[in-house]
């Protein structure tokens, strides 16, 4: 029998699950680090999950640094993927952490550029800046950026622009003109109720504050409980999709030891399109 090629994407996934085990998804105690140890479900999944990943017992990462760890491991798993895919786009988009504490972030975009306008004013007017509160600030964990094209890369298999036309166009490079966010990426190590309703919140401020096309908004998560990932998935109209950072396993684990209505919850976001794998997410940025 022929042995098949291991393939790019189920190599960055491994190596991605491979710098998980070194530095977040631990043990100890026998509880993964991604488990609720107050939870027998959880810990029982989480377990699975583990299991399968080969996790070993390890000091637990400190709680404060899981979340950015987790960040860091998410966005080198799409700068790696994005960079070697060879499709069309992906010389254009770049892929960038985002401090805390940048609360104007998306303003640096062509989408919400009006925002920084907008913030400067309600600085100028309390009443406006009550009115307004933090409705139209946001700073997204990960964000991708699709760089703006010159005419010589547009027309470089055929003349398509000149001075007439596609002045006003947004992917064309000109005065005054910034980049465009291509997506949003939120990262949840775990997650809590008040975690979902944060992503959800920052989702809808993407969609109501922006001029233009929407970018990709997106979610990826380490949580075991189909509960807690359904509170997110579940539903349209805000987040694209959740993207969990191993699906598979989680499916095989949640069989194993999950009850009926969490196999259920986990197959209706699945099957409904609203939870996939990580490896899933670089071709569907691409789409």
């Amino acid at each position: 029998m022929t042995v098949p090629h291991r393939t790019f994407l189920r190599t960055a996934r491994e190596e991605f699950h491979a710098s998980l085990l070194e530095s977040l998804l631990t043990l100890e105690g026998g509880v993964p680090s991604n488990a609720d140890g107050s939870r027998s479900q959880s810990v029982a999944i989480a377990s699975g999950i583990a299991k399968r990943l080969k996790a070993r017992a390890k000091t637990k990462t400190v709680a404060q640094t899981s979340g950015s760890a987790f960040e860091e491991l998410v966005a080198r798993f799409v700068r790696t993927t994005l960079a070697n895919l060879g499709h069309g786009p992906s010389p254009f988009l770049e892929v960038r952490q985002i401090p805390s504490h940048s609360r104007l972030e998306i303003a640096k975009y062509a989408q919400y550029r009006h925002l920084a306008d907008l913030d400067r004013i309600a600085k100028q007017n309390p009443e406006l800046a009550a009115m307004l509160g933090n409705d139209y600030t946001i700073s997204p964990d990960i964000v991708i950026i699709r760089h703006l094209m010159s005419d010589e890369q547009i027309n470089a298999d055929q003349p398509w622009v000149d001075e007439i036309v596609a002045k006003r166009s947004s992917l064309r490079q000109g005065d005054g003109k910034v980049p465009l966010l291509h997506a949003s990426i939120s990262t949840k190590w775990t997650l809590r109720s008040d975690r979902a309703q944060n992503a959800r919140s920052e989702a809808l401020t993407l969609i109501r504050n922006r001029k233009g096309r929407q970018p990709h908004i997106v979610v990826v998560t380490g949580e075991p409980l189909p509960s807690r990932i359904s509170s997110l998935a579940l539903g349209t109209g805000d987040i694209d999709c959740v993207y969990h950072f191993a699906l598979d396993e989680l499916i095989a684990a949640v069989d194993e030891n999950g009850n009926e209505e969490a196999r259920s919850q986990l197959a209706l976001m699945v099957n409904g399109k609203r939870l996939k794998d990580i490896s899933d997410l670089p071709l569907d940025l691409l789409a």
